[in-house]
């Protein structure tokens, strides 16, 4: 009985080790290319693991109901786009949030990265960005920001949706050379116009990544996180630590600022794909999916001032950035703004 026991525990040791191997690296070095094709994103297909796939567009740039089940505006007869909000946008300069395709072959759909640029004038930048979109041409420590102008790669879909052409939009790989962003939809002019503010023109350039929680504000634009998400402390809402006020005796005095009703305003995708790392795809209950660069189904807002000092001190796991604690019999109490 003692040799099947360790037999039991060896295999799921070696079980373990596979689902490793398989999935993407949790950290590391990589390159970053970029792209934006106005296809389907791969990971806006139904699939286990996810609390629901990334939302797409229509031709007119509106919310799909029909997301999941909608062919990709890629192939004849599709009317399923990528959502122009799901572009990248700046924090403040230090500081981004985006979206990205990685490899198709050890997907991780939907779960984010942090992003440290390694290379050129924009070294030390950090950008945040969340699988949306998995390709067979991107390889495993590569992250293809999609970013509108960077380039259609193997399939054009923005030709279809937006009339684009090759002398604003650029080369079919890079896109332009040039900053051309006046000249592009007024939906995606603000996302074009990041590779020429935010990074300021570059390249391509390197970065060593990490995986994190995914922040709020990214899940809501794309719609998807990986199943038991917890959003973690956002840039957007740091902590700060106060005294407790002292009781003092009731006056005569009316606050006038208790009778102020106090408001807080609120804030208001090619084909194919593969899978989370914590998740894996169902066959029997969705179509088969290709890569970002194509393929149908049946082919293989306001800026912050400042960041919180738990996301500056940057998270070193996939539970993401910590929170302050209470301290024990302290007088003090944390609260969020």
């Amino acid at each position: 009985m003692a040799f099947f026991t360790r037999l039991a525990a060896l295999a799921a040791v070696l079980a373990s080790s596979a689902r490793i191997v398989a999935g993407v690296a949790s950290s590391g070095s990589g390159q970053t290319t970029r792209y934006w094709d106005c296809c389907k994103p791969s990971c806006a297909w139904a699939r286990d693991g996810l609390t629901a796939p990334v939302k797409t567009c229509d031709i007119k740039d509106k919310p799909l109901a029909n997301g999941v089940t909608a062919q990709s505006g890629c192939q004849n007869g599709g009317t399923s786009f990528m959502c122009s909000d799901q572009s990248p946008w700046a924090i403040n300069d230090k500081l981004a949030y985006g979206f990205a395709a990685v490899t198709a072959d050890n997907p991780t759909c939907c779960t984010c990265y942090k992003l440290t640029f390694t290379s050129t004038s924009i070294k030390g930048k950090i950008m945040i960005v969340q699988a949306t979109n998995t390709g067979y041409d991107v390889s495993g420590t590569q992250f293809d920001l999609a970013m509108p102008g960077g380039g259609f790669g193997q399939f054009d879909g923005c030709s279809k949706e937006w009339g684009a052409t090759p002398n604003i939009w650029g080369a079919q790989y890079g896109g332009s050379n040039t900053n051309q962003c006046s000249k592009f939809p007024s939906p995606l002019q603000k996302g074009c116009g990041f590779r020429w503010d935010w990074m300021r023109g570059e390249s391509n350039p390197s970065v060593n990544y990490e995986q994190v929680t995914c922040p709020p504000e990214i899940v809501a634009k794309s719609g998807c996180s990986v199943k038991g998400y917890r959003p973690p402390l956002s840039p957007l809402q740091p902590q700060i630590t106060t005294k407790k006020a002292t009781t003092l005796p009731a006056t005569t005095t009316t606050s006038s600022r208790a009778q102020t009703p106090t408001t807080k305003a609120s804030d208001s995708s090619s084909t194919g794909g593969d899978e989370s790392s914590s998740s894996v795809v169902d066959s029997a209950s969705s179509p088969a999916v290709a890569s970002r660069t194509g393929g149908s189904v049946s082919d293989a807002t306001s800026e912050p001032s400042i960041v919180s000092s738990a996301f500056e001190a940057g998270p070193t796991s996939v539970t993401g950035i910590e929170t302050l604690d209470e301290e024990e019999g302290g007088e003090e109490e944390t609260c969020e703004l």
